[in-house]
């Protein structure tokens, strides 16, 4: 016989179990500066209120969480510590659950230990375990605690999950809130970040243990950096003893763009910790990468990476850029398939953010659609680290051409368009250098123009501010960008009101338009037709008339009688003229552009708003007042259909049609809507839009011409003497408003007041707008007038 015939089988004797108390497994040691938490006493209620409990993390009010890091082993182990130590425990068992297999092995040791079982087949000896774990009759009871920590997988516990006992009591802590861990008896513990104040005193304890102290308001910044994460706070304390840099040191260090998650940690994890923080997500990517529709999660969470952490509209990671993304980057399934023949479709899109929320790579609240998708700023942090600079370069464009074609062309929910410049905003934040390579992407040009246009007078200028300063850094001041964003900031400080510095920065960029581009470029053009309009506006009609039908006639030798550009200034042109003297006429062209208009850019167009609005001005200053009217109530049903009662094109057209009924003979019912108006102009609009002088001055004369002037005079005091007011004292409207005051005040019987306040503003009019200007020329009657009354 030799040894390959000789088989030796050796049986192992079962052991004798235990004696109870009885501990199976190793609880993981306290944390050095274990911070006492709410859910440390909530834990304990609901889990001896139940059988079974799960902790998961959720997110808390708006601060996210749902990632590796909240403190769930911890707060197991706590509660596992402290149910040991005072005797309420038979026996107690620690898995590690991090797989099927570390279960099985978990469970198998128990029943060796616990019930003669044994270790040659441990899904057996796992299985009589459980069978041991179930009451039976006449038995001895056992208080028993089996904590199942870190599970990876829902199907891991497949036919695993502790029975439900009278005496025994499980719990769970997992990164996932799959619909599977629930049910059975078993519920649902929320586990979420540290509040600010858990944060600072964790910080304060941990520091004060290396003889550091830090300012508290440093210490709640810093928590507020790391968005209150306990992982993130436990070795960033330990960072900061090993490095002995200050809390302000660190968090100019981790607020630098370049830092990683890697340069900002300790090169020794406290507490026995096994990785890094940034490392502690990786297996949760993989693993919501491999859920359905596979392979999508992960490049779904590349781009949520670049996006604002507070809210994503979910419009944004399902537009066809995202999906065209998506689809490059999915693995087909069939080796003959391609993956330009596996499309990706918005659901898919939508099934991908699920992996990751079921992950807690995200919170998915689909019910919030413009603030859908929100992710832990850390996570978005470490995720970014991932990627090299050539594909962070790839993911912003993506991203940026996602927010452009999820931008609706009329924005009529204000929500929506705060959402999507926030995430324009976060975007620039993280990776602002490739949104300026060889130019400028066309989402930036966009964010800018519908800030302004939704009112919001102080944002929108100080972003055409940084559009100068990026586009001059990145590209170079002569380069065409840099160029249009100071000419969209010239823009808009005269749509705003500050026509001086519109004025003279138009003149500046005008001469080096022609210099750079030559003075038939359409952009140099442009400028010529903005210079024009606030020339007009600082009160020089005749001059911008001039003006206007040079642009005209060069406008169509460039571009031709129908294009855009021409019409706009056939418009404008016909505006003016109906300002100089001449509302017929104006109404006459404007009728004409208004028919190019529906033909070219159609009913709904802001453009044909603007033209009709215009129509009915001047009709309304031809002496027609009710079709003037019949206009105005035409024009405020479809602005109201097209924009929305709250956009400030709409109540543009309110105001402007509640001040025409108050001169067609109602000043009572005007006045009372105007009042209604600007409630809902401070409410929805920068009070720095001119949009809420206009409103105060329009009332102002409803209330005088309804037989109240005090009430008009305080209007226009309350206007005039607004800080926030964004026109200037050298603005017409600001002077035609202290022409008002004087008129309302004098009418209200104090006239040698009137007077004097003519006698100081009747020079400024004269330098300002010139000795024939309206207002001036009123002015000047008014003051005739007074004086009269004053003598007499």
């Amino acid at each position: 016989m030799n040894a390959e015939q000789l088989t030796l089988v050796q049986q192992r004797m079962p052991r004798e179990p235990a004696a109870w108390p009885h501990q199976v497994g190793i609880i993981p040691p306290r944390a050095q500066s274990f911070q006492h938490r709410a859910e440390v006493d909530h834990l304990r209620a609901v889990v001896e209120d139940s059988g079974t409990t799960v902790l998961r993390q959720v997110s808390a009010g708006r601060v996210l969480a749902g990632m590796g890091g909240v403190g769930k082993t911890q707060l197991a182990a706590d509660y596992a510590r402290t149910a040991w130590a005072d005797d309420s425990l038979d026996v107690l068992v620690w898995v590690t659950a991090s797989s099927r297999s570390a279960v099985v092995t978990g469970y198998a040791q128990a029943g060796v230990e616990l019930c003669r079982a044994s270790l040659e087949d441990p899904e057996q000896a796992a299985q009589t375990f459980l069978a041991w774990l179930t009451p039976k009759a006449g038995a001895q009871p056992c208080r028993w605690l089996i904590v199942l920590d870190d599970v990876g997988d829902p199907d891991d516990l497949r036919g695993m999950w502790p029975p439900t006992s009278p005496c025994g009591r499980a719990l769970v802590t997992t990164r996932r809130r799959d619909a599977s861990l629930a049910g059975d008896g078993r519920r649902l513990f929320k586990v979420g970040l540290f509040t600010e104040a858990e944060a600072v005193s964790y910080l304060t304890t941990s520091l004060a243990t290396h003889g550091r102290s830090e300012p508290a308001h440093q210490l709640a910044a810093l928590a507020a950096d790391l968005g209150h994460l306990p992982l993130a706070l436990s070795q960033t304390a330990a960072y900061l003893a090993d490095s002995g840099e200050s809390v302000a040191d660190y968090r100019r260090l981790f607020a630098d763009r370049t830092t990683t998650l890697a340069d900002a940690a300790p090169d020794r994890l406290p507490d026995d910790q096994a990785l890094p923080l940034a490392a502690s997500w990786s297996l949760s990517i993989d693993r919501a990468d491999a859920l359905r529709p596979t392979g999508l999660a992960r490049p779904m969470l590349y781009l949520c990476a670049l996006l604002d952490a507070n809210g994503i509209p979910q419009g944004v990671l399902t537009s066809q850029p995202v999906l065209d993304h998506l689809a490059a980057q999915r693995t087909p399934t069939d080796e003959n398939c391609t993956a330009e023949s596996v499309p990706v479709s918005p659901r898919d899109a939508v099934r991908a953010l699920r992996a990751l929320h079921r992950l807690h790579l995200v919170n998915h609240a689909p019910d919030t659609p413009h603030l859908a998708v929100r992710v832990h700023q850390l996570i978005q942090h470490a995720t970014r680290d991932t990627l090299t600079s050539e594909q962070h370069a790839s993911y912003t464009r993506i991203v940026a051409d996602a927010l452009k074609s999820a931008w609706p062309e009329i924005e009529r929910d204000a929500g929506l368009a705060q959402a999507l410049q926030a995430n324009v905003t976060a975007l620039c934040n993280t990776t602002e250098q490739a949104l300026w390579q060889r130019n400028a992407h066309p989402v930036l040009f966009h964010a800018g123009t519908r800030l302004g246009e939704s009112g919001q007078a102080t944002a929108a200028l100080a972003y055409w501010q940084y559009m100068i300063a990026a586009a001059t850094h990145y590209l170079g001041p002569d380069h065409p960008d840099a160029l249009t964003s100071r000419h969209r900031l010239a823009h808009w400080q005269g749509l705003f009101g500050d026509v001086n510095s519109a004025t003279l920065a138009l003149e500046h960029l005008l001469s080096d338009q022609q210099r750079i581009l030559g003075p038939d470029h359409p952009d140099t053009l442009t400028t010529r037709y903005d210079l024009a309009r606030w020339r007009g506006a600082a009160g020089d009609v005749t001059g911008t008339i001039t003006a206007f039908e040079e642009l005209l006639n060069d406008r169509a030798r460039v571009l031709g009688p129908e294009h855009i550009d021409t019409m706009d200034t056939r418009h404008d042109l016909a505006f003016w003229r109906g300002k100089g003297g001449d509302p017929v006429g104006a109404v006459i062209e404007l009728k004409e552009v208004l028919l190019h208009t529906l033909r070219t850019l159609g009913p709904d167009h802001p453009d044909t708003f603007i033209c009709r609005q215009n129509i009915a001005f001047f009709t309304g200053e031809s002496g027609d007042l009710t079709t003037a009217l019949t206009l105005y109530k035409e024009l405020l049903g479809d602005s109201s259909r097209v924009f929305g009662p709250s956009h400030r094109a709409f109540l543009d057209v309110a105001t402007e049609f509640a001040f025409w009924r108050g001169k067609a003979g109602d000043p009572a019912t005007a006045a009372n809507e105007l009042e209604q108006l600007i409630a809902v102009i401070l409410r929805v609009v920068d009070p720095a839009d001119p949009c809420l002088p206009y409103a105060r001055r329009y009332l102002a004369s409803c209330q005088g011409a309804a037989g109240d002037p005090s009430a008009a005079v305080a209007t226009l005091e309350e206007s005039l003497h607004d800080p926030r007011r964004g026109f200037g004292p050298d603005h017409p409207h600001t002077l035609g408003s202290r022409r008002d005051l004087a008129h309302w005040r004098g009418t209200a019987g104090d006239p040698a007041a009137a007077a004097s306040e003519l006698e100081q503003l009747i020079p400024h009019m004269l330098r300002v707008l010139g000795p024939d200007h309206p207002d001036t020329l009123q002015a000047q009657q008014d003051l005739v007038r007074w004086h009269a009354e004053t003598e007499g």
